[in-house]
């Protein structure tokens, strides 16, 4: 019995591989600004915060981007609002250092969201060029 291997797949382009480490890093950035944040820079309580565990959600989407999955950079650019929305409103609100920490958050952010958005459009596009190159099926 002989079984098909796997089509030999293209090596991902350069602003794929760019927009992945650009995604993995910002997120990895985030995630160490939160927790620094919150355990010790500028907690909220002194001795820091029961807030750092706002770090957790953003500790899933790691596996996703490591292992390239599209999905993850989907949800991800539309969780990240949600710690965007948490910076602006402490950089309005908080006392230096907390504000600064807040702007640094909200830049990361920004930069997570590009990434993604980067990520998504490219591998979309090039898996349209990939169907519209590909052979069309002989009708029967």
């Amino acid at each position: 019995m002989f079984i098909a291997s796997p089509a030999p797949s293209t090596p991902p382009s350069t602003t794929v591989q760019f927009s992945r480490a650009l995604a993995v890093s910002s997120l990895v950035a985030l995630i160490v600004l939160c927790l620094a944040w919150e355990l010790w820079l500028s907690p909220l309580r002194p001795g820091g915060s029961w807030l750092a565990l706002k770090v957790l959600p953003l500790c899933l989407p790691l596996a996703g981007f490591l292992k390239n999955r599209m999905y993850t950079y989907r949800w991800v650019s539309l969780v990240v609002w949600l710690y965007f929305i948490e910076g602006v409103v402490r950089a309005w609100g908080d006392r230096p250092p907390g504000n600064y920490l807040a702007l640094a958050e909200v830049a990361l952010c920004l930069c997570l969201f590009g990434a993604c958005l980067l990520h998504v459009r490219t591998r979309q596009r090039n898996v349209a060029a990939a169907e519209a190159a590909a052979p069309a099926p002989a009708a029967s």
